[in-house]
């Protein structure tokens, strides 16, 4: 069995995006808890959350969180496991700001960062950190790669043959 990853979101109105984060892990049949846990709104939750999600079997903590961002920085205080952070969308800056609240962590407090929305690199970023000491799930994120490479040159074959059509 693997370990556990935790997928925390700042927000209900992350759901529509961090499902594909939920998806992608449960096609690589990882064990998963969501939760809705603000850096700001509950703060002793977060806290409490992420210091004891070791014990609890967790091996990655993901956290989603827009504008200010700082549900991942403040889980990534609280524990050794690797956290991932998807800085989310917002009308206020197309989440320009909750990236930048995200990636700019001090010294000492690493949070790994996907792109603004990038629910499944979240997923494969905790799965390939699973994989690590996990042979099996190694094995399954190269057969995903070989589908992706086999994917990309069929639809090039077909973009040649219609281009050659004309």
């Amino acid at each position: 069995m693997y370990k556990k990853v935790a997928v925390l979101m700042g927000s209900d109105s992350d759901l529509p995006i961090v499902k594909a984060t939920i998806n992608t892990l449960k096609e690589f049949d990882i064990t998963t808890e969501v939760h809705i846990i603000s850096a700001h709104r509950t703060p002793e939750k977060a806290c409490e959350f992420a210091s004891s999600a070791k014990a609890k079997g967790f091996g990655v903590i993901i956290c989603a969180a827009g504008k200010a961002a700082h549900l991942a920085g403040i889980i990534a205080a609280h524990t050794t496991l690797p956290v991932i952070g998807i800085p989310m969308k917002s009308s206020t800056l197309d989440g320009l700001d909750a990236l930048l609240s995200t990636v700019q962590m001090p010294k000492g407090i690493p949070v790994a960062t996907v792109a603004i929305d990038g629910a499944e690199n979240a997923a494969l970023l905790a799965i390939q950190i699973l994989a690590v000491t996990d042979d099996e799930l190694a094995t399954k994120l190269l057969e995903m790669r070989k589908n992706m490479t086999l994917e990309v040159n069929e639809k090039d074959k077909k973009l040649q043959s219609e281009l050659l059509s004309k």
